[in-house]
């Protein structure tokens, strides 16, 4: 009676718990649908309006559909976020717009990256031209929010405030100590000695190869950092240099005595500062206007039958689907292919944000790549990063547009191993034993050190690979073999420097290479499609729901830490051959 008892117990429980489950699925769904009717509705602009920029949400490539609004475990952690290409052409819009009387930008700590700061940055310049004034404030400016702030007519600083400009550094954590202490050896092999993704699981600090181009990448970037700011501020390149070697900025009033801050501020005096900007006396409420939610009014302005599709390639890259943060091989081919197949579409963009990934995915990619060209003109425009498998996709490309801080290059490829046989056997005391029918069955096994037969086998397959990415890039750049690998073996590059040693042909925004694009398919009247489709938020829940939770709460948890713990479990995760950047580019 008592097991009778337990089983009707459990089938209850059972029962209440998938009602829950259930009924929090169709909340969420509604919620999701209401959402997303509201959405579609654009935002009436009243007169003498304030157009309001918050730059510290994130900044992707497109705008992610908000059918969930700011549930934190479903979006980017309660923040609702905009893509470049919405950002991009409000910012143009509002620049002719009667109704937007100056633009407000509040930004602390930016999320997104250097060369994507510059596209806004200049997108801010541009607008300026129509003499609306812009003016920015916060409390706090690191250096990327004040690379942007720098922008505006008058950038304010709270008086009690801080800026940071104190130059670049990139640091990197090396995991060869930990790995001994923990008896795990990581088999290494590469090709190109500047492919240094593999430094940190073999060394305990760079190598001189890498040095090198850090040292290099960084001085480039922080040379684009100084030249912008110096011509927004009209302040010497060398002075800037100078402030910052010797941390000149240790106070708010520092700011303004070395003419980076125009004034020093509080929000009630900002808000005043407005109210004059927007035509309103000081008792009349400012009238204001998100970019998120002007974005919503945004529309193509061309008009006619003939289309620039723009393929959009964002993240690391993998085989399969992968999704809008990740580029998976099947998705973005197939997205590649309709526009190929499409009459209507007399040219290509592929927009390339991406650090590489799995080689042979990229392999995949660039066949799309290869076929597109022969029917139609395609150009590539790279953002922060396009590098390893990043450029592998996108070297066939008739001409590359970069950033002057766009991180490109990195041709090569490494694959790791480990070795886990000495925590395993000589630490816990486990032991293998077995029985295989050839020498090789058990290849890349990882609880045994690898024999000198299975390194020349996997090494070979490697260089076959290498020579078969400098080989594509030779002749989608119509340069020899031996200069590319000159130029390859992992070297990473700056945008500017690409651009001088053939990687890329101009330094050029997004809009540049879509008019290129225009151009070179001989169109006056043109619509600009996007591919592939952005993920629907529900199917996005529903196939990696739990994997958004477990992220939402790892940063949470982990804090600046994360990309410590993202860096190992992307390296444990990796299979086969990875054509990938040596190194995450984070600065502040």
């Amino acid at each position: 009676m008592r097991e009778f008892f337990k089983y009707v117990f459990a089938t209850v429980v059972g029962f209440v718990l998938s009602i829950v489950i259930i009924g929090v699925l169709c909340f969420v769904i509604v919620v999701a649908a209401v959402s997303s009717m509201s959405s579609e509705k654009s935002v009436a602009v009243s007169s003498n309006s304030v157009l309001y920029l918050d730059l510290n949400q994130p900044i992707t490539e497109r705008t992610p559909k908000n059918t969930f609004g700011n549930l934190p475990i479903i979006g980017n952690g309660g923040k609702e976020g905009i893509g470049l290409n919405d950002l991009l052409k409000s910012i143009s819009r509002a620049k002719n717009d009667d109704n937007i009387k100056c633009i407000y930008i509040n930004v602390t700590s930016p999320n997104t990256g250097l060369a994507t700061m510059r596209e806004v940055r200049n997108a801010l310049i541009d607008f300026k031209k129509s003499h609306k004034q812009i003016i920015a404030y916060s409390e706090v400016y690191t250096q990327g929010a004040y690379y942007l702030a720098s922008a505006a007519d008058k950038v304010y600083l709270n008086p009690q405030g801080s800026l940071e400009f104190k130059g670049f550094k990139s640091e990197l954590t090396f995991f060869k100590g930990t790995l001994e202490k923990a008896g795990v050896e990581m088999q290494v092999i590469r090709v190109g000695n500047y492919k240094s993704a593999v430094e940190p699981y073999i060394l305990d600090k760079m190598s001189d190869y890498n040095r090198t181009q850090v040292t290099a990448y960084v001085n480039g970037l922080y040379n684009t950092f100084l030249t912008d700011i110096a011509q927004s501020r009209n302040v010497q390149k060398d002075s800037l240099y100078a402030i910052a070697d010797d941390y000149k900025i240790q106070k708010a009033q520092d700011a303004v005595d070395f003419k980076l801050v125009d004034g020093l501020m509080y929000k009630d005096q900002i808000l005043d500062e407005l109210r004059k900007l927007s035509g309103r006396s000081k008792k009349e409420t400012i009238r204001s206007v998100t970019i998120n939610d002007y974005a919503t009014s945004n529309s193509d302005k061309e008009t006619g039958e003939d289309k620039v599709a723009i393929i959009y390639a964002s993240g690391e890259i993998s085989g399969g689907e992968g999704n809008d943060n990740q580029i998976g091989s099947e998705r973005i081919s197939r997205a590649i292919r309709k526009a190929r197949l499409d009459d209507d579409i007399k040219a290509i963009v592929l927009r390339v944000n991406s650090p590489g990934g799995d080689a042979l995915a990229s392999d995949v990619i660039w066949r799309e790549v290869v076929l597109a060209k022969k029917e139609k003109p395609v150009i590539a425009s790279f953002g922060d990063v396009a590098a390893s498998g990043g450029y592998y996709i996108a070297c066939a490309a008739d001409s590359i547009f970069v950033q002057p801080n766009s991180i490109t290059g990195s041709i090569g490829i490494f694959g790791l191993i480990p070795n886990f046989q000495n925590l395993l056997t000589n630490k816990l005391g486990v032991t293998f034993d077995g029985v295989k029918t050839g020498k090789y069955a058990d290849i890349m096994s990882t609880n045994r050190p690898m024999t000198a037969g299975e390194k020349f086998i996997i090494q070979g397959e490697l260089n076959r690979f290498y020579d078969g990415f400098i080989t594509r890039v030779a002749d989608g750049r119509k340069k020899t073999k031996t200069y590319i690998d000159s130029v390859g073996g992992g070297h990473v590059w700056v945008g500017t420097d690409a651009v001088q040693i053939g990687l890329a042909d101009r330094v050029g925004s997004f809009n540049d290479a879509i008019k290129s694009a225009a151009k070179k398919a001989k169109l006056k009247n043109y619509k600009v499609v996007e591919y592939p489709e952005v993920v629907d938020p529900i199917k996005s829940l529903l196939t990696d729901g739990t994997d958004k939770v477990k992220t939402y709460y790892a940063k949470q948890e982990l804090g600046d830490n994360y990309l410590l713990y993202q860096q190992i479990k992307k390296v444990m995760g990796s299979s086969g051959m990875q054509a990938r950047m040596p190194f995450e580019a984070v600065i502040k």
